[in-house]
C-alpha cells in the first residue's frame, strides 16, 4: 500500500472520518471511509480540492483493469489531482499549511538503477495513486511525499493544478520526441491526451501541427485551441494510404515527428506511412495491448520509433506553462462535479460516454 490510505475497513469508530470514492466491483463506486496514514517527516497531508478523471479511471471501472493492473480488492480511484496543505512532517521545509499544490502521483523507490539514471517512471517499484494495490486521490483528505506536491502561483487555479497530469504525459512526449521549432507535428487522436499533447507540442515551439480524430466534435475542438489542421479519418485500415495523402496536404511538408494518441494498428500504421523518412514516431496512448503494425517499410526509411511511460520532473515547467499562458487547460474542463455519491455516479457516466465530455473534473 502506498501513502494514499489503508483499507476502510482498518478505520476506528470514533474518529473523524476521511471519505473517498472507493471501485468496490465492476461498475460500482461507493464512498466510504478511508483511513490516513500517519504523517512521516517527509509528508505532507493535504485536502483535495480538485480531481480529475482519466481514461484509467474509467477502465478500472468498466473491466477492473487497466493493462497489466488488475483490481483484486477495494482501491481509492483517481490520480489527477490538486488540493491544499493541511499539515506537514517535521522535516518539509519548503511548504506550510495554506500553500496551493498540484500532486504528482508516482512515488518512485530512488534505489533501483532505473531511478538512479534519472528515468524513475520507468522504477518497477512505483506507487502509482489508483494503480492497483495504491489507493488514489479521490478522497477529503490524502498523505503523500511533500517533494512530489508542487506549490501554484497564485494565477494558476486548483483546477489547473490537477490537469498538470495529463499535461505531464505531452510535456513527456514532446521530450522524448525533441520538438522544438523546426518540428511539424502529426497528431493521432483529439481526446485529451492527444489534446494536451498537441498544447505541449505548440509551447515546445512546433510551428505546425496537424491532428486526426474520427469525431467532428473532438476536431472541432481541436481547431479552436490551436491546431492548424485537422483530418477527419476512419477506422478501416483499407483508408490508410488516402487519409496520409490528406494528411500530408494539410501539413502542407512532412511530418516530422508523428504522436499516436490512440494506441491501435489503424492510428500506429497510418503515423508509420505519413512521417518522413528520418522522422520520429512515439507511441502515447496504448489502445491496443500488441499491435500489427508495417515497421519493415518504416525501418527502410530510418523511421525512429520511441515509447512513453507516464512522465518525469514534468510539473515545474507543466506549472510555469500555466503560469505563464503558454499553455491554457481551461478550455479542456467540460464538464465539473461535487462529491456526493450520486455525484460521483454520474461523472463516471459522463467520462465514459464520450460526447462532448474532454475533462470531468470533481470539486471537493
Amino acid at each position: 500500500m502506498g501513502k494514499g490510505g489503508k483499507s476502510h475497513e482498518e478505520t476506528k469508530s470514533g474518529e473523524d472520518e476521511n471519505m473517498a470514492a472507493w471501485l468496490v466491483g465492476l461498475n460500482t463506486l461507493k464512498i466510504q471511509p478511508f483511513k490516513l496514514p500517519p504523517l512521516g517527516p517527509h509528508d505532507a497531508r493535504v485536502r483535495m480540492k480538485a480531481v480529475g478523471i482519466c481514461g484509467s479511471d474509467v477502465h478500472y471501472l468498466k473491466t477492473m483493469r487497466c493493462a497489466h493492473f488488475v483490481v483484486k480488492e477495494p482501491m481509492v480511484i483517481g490520480h489527477e489531482c490538486a488540493g491544499i496543505i493541511e499539515e506537514v512532517g517535521s522535516e518539509v521545509k519548503n511548504l506550510v499549511p495554506g500553500d496551493r499544490v498540484a500532486l504528482e502521483p508516482g512515488i518512485s523507490c530512488w534505489r533501483c538503477d532505473l531511478c538512479k539514471d534519472g528515468r524513475y517512471n520507468l522504477c518497477p517499484e512505483m506507487k502509482f495513486f489508483a494503480t492497483p494495490p495504491v489507493h488514489g486521490s479521490l478522497a477529503h483528505q490524502v498523505v503523500h511525499p511533500a517533494d512530489l506536491c508542487f506549490k501554484l502561483p497564485d494565477n494558476v487555479s486548483l483546477e489547473e493544478g490537477a490537469m498538470c497530469e495529463p499535461l505531464s504525459v505531452g510535456v513527456h512526449a514532446c521530450r522524448r520526441a525533441n520538438i522544438g521549432p523546426e518540428t511539424n507535428v502529426l497528431v493521432m487522436g483529439a481526446g485529451p491526451i492527444g489534446l494536451v499533447t498537441m498544447m505541449a507540442a505548440r509551447a515546445f515551439g512546433a510551428p505546425r501541427i496537424v491532428i486526426v480524430d474520427v469525431d467532428d466534435n473532438r476536431l472541432s475542438v481541436a481547431k479552436n485551441l490551436g491546431a492548424d489542421g485537422i483530418v477527419k479519418v476512419s477506422t478501416n485500415m483499407q483508408d490508410v494510404a488516402e487519409e496520409v495523402e490528406r494528411i500530408c496536404k494539410a501539413m502542407g511538408g512532412g511530418v516530422d515527428v508523428s504522436f499516436d494518441c490512440a494506441g491501435f494498428n489503424k492510428t500506429m500504421s497510418t503515423a508509420l506511412s505519413a512521417t518522413r523518412a528520418g522522422g520520429r514516431v512515439c507511441l502515447v496512448g496504448m489502445g491496443h495491448h500488441e499491435m500489427t503494425v508495417p515497421l519493415t517499410p518504416a525501418a527502410a526509411r530510418e523511421v525512429d520509433v520511441i515509447g512513453i511511460f507516464r512522465y518525469r520532473n514534468t510539473w515545474p515547467l507543466c506549472i510555469e506553462f500555466l503560469r505563464s499562458g503558454k499553455i491554457d487547460v481551461k478550455p479542456l474542463i467540460t464538464h465539473r462535479f461535487g462529491f456526493s455519491q450520486k455525484e460521483v455516479e454520474e461523472a463516471f457516466e459522463t467520462s465514459a460516454g464520450g460526447g462532448s465530455a474532454i475533462k470531468v473534473m470533481f470539486n471537493l
